[in-house]
C-alpha cells in the first residue's frame, strides 16, 4: 500500500473508533430525565456522572503516556476500544446511581488510553504541511459520535429502552475491534518516545505550551457544559421530549462544528507558509467569535435563535478544535507529541468535570444560562491571553521546536 493511501486508511480506521468513543460517552447525557426517574438520582448526582468520567479520564491521560512508552501503540488503541465497549455494555446493567458512577469512572480509565495515541499516530503519518487537515479530519469523528450517540440515547430513553442503547453501542465496539486490529497490524510502529520525565521536561520548557494548558481548559469548560446539560436545558426550557432535546442540542452545533473543523484545518495549513503562528491566530478567532454565540445559547428566548446560536458556536469553535493539537505540535519536540496531547487533555478534563458538576449543583439556583454567560467572558479573556502569547512567547518556542522536521 502506498504511503498516502496507508495514511488515509489509518485516518479512516481511527475516525470510526473515535466516533464510537464519543457515541458511547455522550449517550448518557441525553438520558438524564430517564436516569433521574429510574435510578432516583438528583441533579447534583447527575452532574457527577459527567464529572466522574472527566476526572478519572484526566488522571488516566498521564498513565496512558507512561504505558504508551512501554507497549505497542497499535495494541493500546485496540485494547482501549475493547475495554470501553465492555464498560458501555456494563452500563446497561446498572441498578443504582452509585453503580452508574462506577461505570463512568471505568469509562474514563479505558478511554484515556485512546486519545493521545490516536492523535499522535495520525500526526506522525503526515508532514507538517498536511497535519492540521489530517488531525481535523480525525476530530470530525468526535462530532459525528456526539450527534449519533446523543440522539440515539435520547430516542431509546423515550422508548423506555435506555439499557438496550448501551448494549447496542458496546456490542458494535467489540465487533469493530477485530477489523481494527487486523488493519493496524499493517501499520508501522512509530519510534519509541522518550521516557515520561524527559517528555514532561521538554514540554515545561515551552512557555507557549504552558499557556495552551491554561487556555484549553477554559474552552472545554464551555464545551462540556453544553455536552452535559444542553439537552436537559432544552428539555426543560422548551418542553421537548428527550430525543428532540438531544437532536436540537447536537445537530446544529455539531454539524456546524464539522464544517468549522474542516475549514480551520485547511485554512491553517494554507496560511502557515506565510504566517508561522497561523494556527494560534485561528485559535484566537475561534475563542473571540464563539463568545457571543455561547452567550446566546443560554439567553435566547426562542428555539430558532437558539439553533442559530448553536450553529454559530459550532462553526467558530471548530476553528479552535482543529488547531489546538497541531498548534501544540508547532512548539514542542516531535517526540513529545503524545505526551503533549495527554497533558492538554489532563488539564482540560479536570476543569471540564467541574462544568458538568456545577451544571447539576447550580441548575436550579444560578442556572445554566448564567453559567454560559460567565463562560463567554472567559473565552474573551483566553483569546486575549493567546494574542499576548503569540507576540511574546511563540517566536522563541517555535524556533526551539523540531515539529517541522
Amino acid at each position: 500500500m502506498k504511503k498516502a493511501e496507508s495514511a488515509g486508511a489509518l485516518v479512516a480506521f481511527m475516525w470510526f473508533a473515535y466516533f464510537l468513543n464519543y457515541s458511547d460517552r455522550q449517550a448518557v447525557f441525553s438520558m438524564f430525565p430517564s436516569l433521574k426517574a429510574d435510578l432516583k438520582m438528583t441533579d447534583g448526582e447527575l452532574g457527577l456522572v459527567g464529572a466522574m468520567f472527566l476526572w478519572v479520564y484526566a488522571f488516566g491521560c498521564p498513565i496512558s503516556s507512561y504505558l504508551g512508552d512501554r507497549f505497542s501503540k497499535r495494541l493500546l488503541v485496540v485494547f482501549s476500544l475493547v475495554v470501553w465497549s465492555i464498560v458501555t455494555i456494563g452500563t446497561g446493567l446498572v441498578v443504582s446511581g452509585t453503580m452508574l458512577l462506577a461505570m463512568r469512572a471505568a469509562m474514563g480509565v479505558s478511554e484515556s488510553l485512546y486519545m493521545s495515541r490516536a492523535v499522535a499516530l495520525t500526526a506522525n503519518a503526515y508532514g507538517a504541511e498536511k497535519r492540521s487537515r489530517a488531525v481535523s479530519l480525525l476530530m470530525t469523528g468526535q462530532i459525528a459520535g456526539t450527534v449519533a450517540g446523543s440522539w440515539f440515547g435520547g430516542w431509546m430513553a423515550d422508548r423506555g429502552q435506555w439499557r438496550e442503547a448501551f448494549f447496542i453501542l458496546g456490542t458494535v465496539g467489540v465487533l469493530y475491534a477485530f477489523p481494527y486490529f487486523i488493519f493496524l497490524q499493517q501499520v508501522g510502529e512509530p519510534a519509541p518516545e522518550p521516557n515520561a520525565r524527559n517528555a514532561f521536561a521538554s514540554l515545561g520548557q515551552s512557555r507557549t505550551f504552558l499557556l495552551l494548558c491554561i487556555v484549553f481548559p477554559v474552552f472545554v469548560f464551555g464545551l462540556w457544559l453544553l455536552y452535559g446539560w444542553f439537552p436537559a436545558f432544552l428539555h426543560d426550557k422548551f418542553s421537548l421530549n428527550q430525543a428532540d432535546a438531544a437532536f436540537n442540542a447536537t445537530i446544529f452545533l455539531q454539524s456546524a462544528t464539522f464544517i468549522g473543523i474542516l475549514i480551520g484545518g485547511k485554512t491553517a495549513d494554507a496560511l502557515r507558509h506565510r504566517v508561522t503562528a497561523a494556527r494560534f491566530w485561528l485559535i484566537v478567532a475561534g475563542l473571540a467569535l464563539s463568545a457571543p454565540c455561547i452567550y446566546l445559547l443560554g439567553n435566547s428566548d426562542t428555539l430558532l435563535i437558539t439553533r442559530i446560536a448553536a450553529s454559530g458556536f459550532g462553526l467558530f469553535s471548530g476553528l479552535f478544535i482543529a488547531n489546538i493539537f497541531p498548534a501544540a505540535f508547532d512548539i514542542v519536540p516531535c517526540e513529545a507529541r503524545a505526551t503533549a496531547v495527554g497533558l492538554l487533555n489532563f488539564c482540560g478534563a479536570i476543569i471540564s468535570g467541574f462544568a458538568t458538576l456545577f451544571g447539576g449543583i447550580w441548575k436550579q439556583s444560578l442556572g445554566i444560562d448564567r453559567l454560559l454567560s460567565f463562560t463567554a467572558i472567559g473565552y474573551l479573556v483566553a483569546g486575549m491571553a493567546i494574542m499576548v502569547g503569540i507576540k511574546s512567547l511563540f517566536p522563541r518556542d517555535h524556533a526551539h521546536s523540531s515539529s517541522d522536521l
